[in-house]
């Protein structure tokens, strides 16, 4: 990254791997917009993680409900107005792991209202803030995605969950390709599983699962795009 402060946006932050993610940029440098679908939430969290360690970046709550059309661009003119760019994009917030459902039964308005965050969230996202991320000298978009969305892995079960990790899977490659010779580098990661709300007990601890993140997070200028990893190594698609 270059010698000015990078910012960051993680999305879905006030808890989990997105708490952890945070975290882990601000003890970086980074000014982190900590965000969350209730400011309440997001406040709560920043004051949680704020350690006063020397060097550490600022972690500032924000409100954004991916799903909200209007408040992702409300909030990319307030980062533009503040900041005149962003760095890093981190789409982590997801709903919806569905391990009870079968694809042959679920009722697909749940379905869709899964796509609606895990899916239509991340590439609403990724269009509003694509201009302050091209104002950017090294600009990372990480889209959180999970193993159940590989092809190659893929099997009954967790329906709305696992097709819309594989539709942000396809997302990431689309933007990847598109934006690759503007030096913006996409990639998914999936950090495992982890004992988080979502992932239940049983998973492995929330930095382990936010350390791909952040991998994917601070690449270098030289580091891959287009890519699906987890622990920094390739997964397939």
């Amino acid at each position: 990254m270059s010698t000015i402060t990078p910012v960051s946006l993680v999305t879905g932050a006030n808890r989990g791997i997105g708490l952890e993610t945070a975290r882990r940029l601000a003890a970086l440098g980074h000014t982190v917009l900590l965000c969350a679908r209730r400011l309440e939430d997001a406040e709560r969290a920043a004051a949680g993680l704020a350690p006063g360690v020397p060097g550490a970046g600022a972690l500032l709550p924000r409100r954004l409900d991916v799903t909200e059309d209007g408040g992702v661009r409300a909030l990319a003119r307030s980062v533009e107005a503040e900041f005149g760019r962003l760095d890093v994009l981190v789409n982590n917030a997801a709903v919806n792991y569905d391990t009870s459902r079968r694809a042959v039964s679920v009722d697909l308005d749940e379905v869709e209202r899964t796509l609606r965050t895990n899916l239509f969230g991340p590439w609403r996202t990724a269009q509003a803030f694509l201009p302050l991320l091209r104002r950017s000298p090294h600009p990372r978009v990480v889209n959180v995605s999970s193993e159940s969305g590989s092809l190659e892995a893929m099997s009954g079960g967790t329906p709305a969950y696992g097709v819309s990790k594989a539709a942000l899977n396809a997302l990431t490659r689309k933007l990847a390709d598109e934006l690759r010779t503007e030096g913006i580098l996409v990639n998914a990661v999936c950090p495992g599983w982890i004992a988080t709300d979502m992932g239940g007990p049983g998973g492995g601890p929330v930095e382990e699962g936010a350390a791909g993140v952040v991998w994917a997070a601070t690449l270098p200028d030289s580091g891959p795009t287009g890519g699906f990893f987890r622990d920094g190594k390739p997964l397939a698609w």
